[in-house]
This record gives structure tokens, C-alpha cells and sequence, in this order.
């Protein structure tokens, strides 16, 4: 490279770097190629963002399809909420759930047969366990209770995770705290895991009520539950907070606390980036530059996916959290003019540098439909490092090959964003979670969408259910006689395949007999004898 080509590659890094000393934070946007004129040509879109922010932090219904406020950024500063009654929402469970979680590290919280709880199962779908998750994975390895999840309503993965919890830990079930997080208790997932975990206990001879603690809103099914079961205690979970951005409610500082981790700067990293990105001048403000990076990539209609690519161990789990944080909030068939759009970004990725040995021989030489954002975690370790190799460390190697897949696929012409944090603590885990948060709710005020809906989630639910319930009409066409497909489909007026994959499910799960034939249509059921 020439002394010219330096100089332009160096004034181009300091024209892209937005950096937050306070935070060990720094962001670099040089290599997503973005004009200088880019946000001046989208003034209109960026004064709707700044003013739509504002209008999110002052209390106005900015979820019109379901009416409610958003909220998520009064967690981590309650001095932002609209009223004192939201603000007391926000206070007064911070405070208990930290006497909470200290009375059952120190043991004055006892289990029923008066030990110390050592282990935590939580039971969640979505961002109820994915948030406490990734908090866990990134923050929690000194925790004082070992922590397991029930994250979908797979069995045997259940049973997995029982196994492992029955015979691997010290007491079991009978010392393991079991947290139940559901807004309205009636997503069918965490319902399920919380009656697999009942009926685990009881098959252990514990009662489950007081190994249990429910995340919920108010007066809702859990909570009555609940209440009902004698759950050990309940904590709320309020209607202005969605699930994929409730990680700094209850839903994800109860489990942080009773890990150990320090909820108090996790909140204090994320309401420190909630103040450096409410600047309008676009060249200070991060998130700003990051949903202008999103804009630009995609042309301001997604056509290029996110690979997210942390550069740390602890940092795996990051891509699978920013995954549901953008892709539920952005990926939308309409704006809010009821135009059809279909926006989103499609978000995946692993860690660094294992993809060095993975999908990054795609990203240099394959299709060029994404760009790259890199998760540089600049300390290796506390402590000393050995030598590898003379003069070099692990550590060394790590940010080798961040530097070098970064220049490998520049010089390949893709594009990509690298956000830098000084090492993993709670302050800059929740630096980087309010930046994205915040990126979202500026990149969906950018193309004119409602982030914080998710009609396709719920269509897919409805779409379940109708399927369970011709489950249950198939189970009461069986009997002796062999049946085939058509045959069932037609005596309940139903669809033909719908009825085949019910059948091939009871006969797989040892409610029903199969038959094979040479098709599909040639398979006979029957009831089991």
C-alpha cells in the first residue's frame, strides 16, 4: 500500500470512529464504504427518527397495533418514566428482587427442607430465556448457582437438562430454584416446561410451589398460578416491556442478580449509551451511525444480511440474542401507512475465530449478500499470558485474525462495522445491548415501521393451535381397522396432508400403529391395541 493509499485508509477510519471513553467503547464504520453526504441526503428520515426516539421515551403509544407504550429504555434510568406510577414500577422491583436474590446466595431463603439453593432452572421461550441466556453465558461464570434453561417444548431436550440437574449437581431438584418468566402465562412453550419441571419435582418427592418463582404480569394466568401453588414469590413483568427487549426488567436482572452479577452497572452501561445516543448530531451518536450502516448496506430495504462475529467466548450467544432483537422488530410485511414493505434484516453468526474454519470461506469467495459486524473484545485475560509462539500469545492470534478476516473480505469488496469494548463486564454487556436496542428503534424510524409488534409470531401460534386441535379429531378417528390418510381427512372434512403429518406424529409418539405402504397414500393407522 502506498504512502497515499495509508493516508486515505487512516482519514477514512477517523471520519467512520465513534468512541465513548467512559464506556472502553469505540465503533468503526470506515469499511461499510458509506458516503459522507449519505445522512444529509437522508434528512427527513433521520429529524423522523430523533423525534420518534423522543416521543418513545416520553410515554406516547408508539405500538399503535396493540396500543401500548415502549418502555425499555426507562429500565435502566427511571427518571425517564412518564409517571410516577411507571417510575415505582421500575424501583420498587429493582430493590426487592436484589433482597431477593441476596437472602437466597447467603441461604436465609431456604428450600423447603431447609437447605441452600445451589442450582436455577429457568423457564422461558424467546426473549424470557434467550436475554437471561446470553447475560449467563457472557457474565455468569463465578455464578453461585448453577444455571440450567427450558427454552422450548422439546421433551427429550427437557429431560436433557433434568438428567443433567438430577445426577451431575449437588441436591438435585430438591435444591434447585426453579424461575417461571410468561407475561400472560399463556405461551404454550413456558407453560409446558413449568408443568415437565412440576411433574420432575414431584416425581422426586418435592413440591414444586416452593422451589418456584414466576416473572408475570399482573393478575395473569401465572400469577394466579402462582398464587394457587404457593410459589416461593412472584415478581411482575409490565404490559410496556416486550419480551425481546425485557433482558434489564425482571425477566433478565432476577437471574443476573441471583448469579451474582452486577446489576447496578449493567443498567449503568446501558443508560450511559442511552445518553451518548440521544445526541442529534449524527457523526456522535453510535447507534445513529449504526442504523445509517444498517440503511445503507440494504439500500434501505434489507437486502443485505448481519453477520455478527464477537471475537470472545463469552460473546457466543450475542449474534442468536441480536438475531430475535432485530429480526422480530424489523422484519415486518407493512409500514405504518399500511404500505407493504416487507423490511427486515436477516442476522446470524458464530464467534471468532472458529469461523475462521467455518462460514468465512463463503463470506470472502461466495455470494456477496451481507456485511459484517465484529465484536472486538480488546483484553485476552486477567493476569499473564504464555508465549505461543516468540513474542506472541493466544491473545494475539485472536485479534490476528479479527484484523485479518476484517482486510480479507474488505479486499474481497464486503463491507463491515467493528464495534470494540475494552472486555466483557457488566457495564459494556449492557453498553452493547442498549446500542443495538437503540439501533433498531432508529433503523425502524428510518423505514417507517412499528418495531415492537410481531403479527407473525402470533400467526404462527394461531396456526399451532389449529393444528392441535385437528390433532385431536384425528385421535378420535383411530381404532382397530386400519385406516388410511384420505379416508380419516374425509370422515372430518380436514386437509389431507395436515391429517397425514397428525397421524405420522401419534404413531412416532406410541398413540397409534403404522402400517407402511409404497406412498404415503398407501399408509394404514390404527389405534393402538
Amino acid at each position: 500500500m502506498s504512502d497515499s493509499d495509508q493516508n486515505t485508509s487512516w482519514n477514512d477510519y477517523l471520519s467512520a470512529h465513534t468512541r465513548y471513553p467512559e464506556l472502553g467503547f469505540s465503533m468503526d464504520s470506515s469499511r461499510m464504504n458509506i458516503p459522507s453526504n449519505y445522512a444529509d441526503s437522508l434528512a427527513t428520515e433521520i429529524s423522523r427518527a430523533f423525534d420518534g426516539l423522543k416521543s418513545i421515551e416520553a410515554g406516547e403509544i408508539m405500538n399503535p397495533d396493540e396500543g401500548r407504550m415502549v418502555g425499555h429504555y426507562w429500565l435502566r434510568n427511571a427518571e425517564l418514566a412518564p409517571n410516577d406510577e411507571i417510575k415505582k414500577q421500575i424501583t420498587k422491583p429493582i430493590a426487592e428482587l436484589k433482597a431477593f436474590a441476596k437472602k437466597i446466595i447467603r441461604g436465609e431463603i431456604t428450600t423447603p427442607k431447609g437447605g441452600r439453593f445451589e442450582n436455577l432452572l429457568i423457564i422461558g421461550i424467546g426473549g424470557s430465556a434467550l436475554g437471561p441466556q446470553f447475560i449467563y453465558e457472557a457474565l455468569g461464570a463465578n455464578s453461585p448457582l448453577k444455571t440450567f434453561f427450558f427454552d422450548n417444548t422439546d421433551p427429550a431436550g427437557m429431560d436433557d437438562i433434568l438428567h443433567e440437574i438430577i445426577t451431575k449437581t449437588h441436591g438435585g431438584l430438591g435444591k434447585t430454584l426453579s424461575l417461571v418468566i410468561s407475561k400472560s402465562g399463556g405461551t404454550a412453550e413456558t407453560r409446558n416446561g413449568m408443568l415437565e419441571a412440576q411433574s420432575a419435582y414431584e416425581s422426586s418427592g418435592n413440591d414444586f410451589g416452593p422451589h418456584a418463582v414466576a416473572i408475570t404480569g399482573d393478575n395473569s394466568k401465572l400469577f394466579n398460578y402462582a398464587i394457587d401453588n404457593q410459589f416461593l414469590a412472584t415478581f411482575p413483568m409490565e404490559d410496556w416491556v416486550g419480551g425481546r427487549t425485557s433482558v434489564m426488567s425482571t425477566v433478565g436482572l432476577i437471574p443476573a442478580a441471583l448469579q451474582g452479577i452486577d446489576i447496578d452497572a449493567l443498567l449503568e452501561g446501558a443508560a450511559t449509551m442511552d445518553k451518548r445516543t440521544r445526541s442529534i448530531d449524527c457523526s456522535e451518536n453510535a447507534a445513529m451511525q449504526l442504523a445509517l450502516a444498517w440503511h445503507h448496506a440494504g439500500n434501505g430495504k434489507g437486502e443485505k444480511d448481519m453477520v455478527v462475529l464477537p471475537y470472545k467466548d463469552s460473546l457466543v450467544l450475542f449474534s442468536k440474542y441480536l438475531q430475535q432483537l432485530v429480526m422480530e422488530s424489523l422484519g415486518k410485511e407493512h409500514d405504518l401507512d399500511g404500505n407493504v414493505v416487507n423490511q427486515g434484516i436477516a442476522v446470524y453468526g458464530n464467534k471468532g475465530s472458529t469461523d475462521q474454519h467455518a462460514y468465512v470461506q463463503q463470506l470472502r469467495d461466495g455470494v456477496a449478500n451481507f456485511f459484517a459486524t465484529f465484536i472486538e473484545v480488546r483484553k485476552g485475560r486477567d493476569g499473564s499470558s504464555i508465549e505461543v509462539d516468540p513474542d506472541t500469545t493466544a491473545g494475539d492470534y485472536l485479534q490476528g485474525f479479527l484484523r485479518g478476516t476484517r482486510t480479507a473480505l474488505y479486499e474481497s469488496g464486503r463491507q463491515s462495522i467493528t464495534i470494540s469494548i475494552e472486555e466483557v463486564t457488566p457495564q459494556s454487556v449492557g453498553c452493547l445491548i442498549a446500542l443495538f436496542e437503540r439501533a433498531v428503534s432508529i433503523y425502524a424510524l428510518l423505514v417507517n415501521i412499528n418495531a415492537y409488534h410481531q403479527p407473525g409470531v402470533e400467526a404462527g401460534k394461531k396456526a399451532a393451535g389449529i393444528f392441535l386441535e385437528l390433532l385431536g379429531e384425528v385421535k378420535q378417528q383411530l381404532s382397530k381397522e386400519s385406516l388410511n390418510t384420505e379416508t380419516i381427512a374425509a370422515a372430518i372434512n380436514a386437509d389431507t396432508e395436515d391429517v397425514y403429518h397428525c397421524l405420522t406424529h401419534l404413531s412416532s409418539n406410541g398413540l397409534a400403529t403404522v402400517k407402511h405402504g409404497e406412498t404415503p397414500a398407501d399408509d394404514t393407522f390404527s389405534s393402538i391395541e
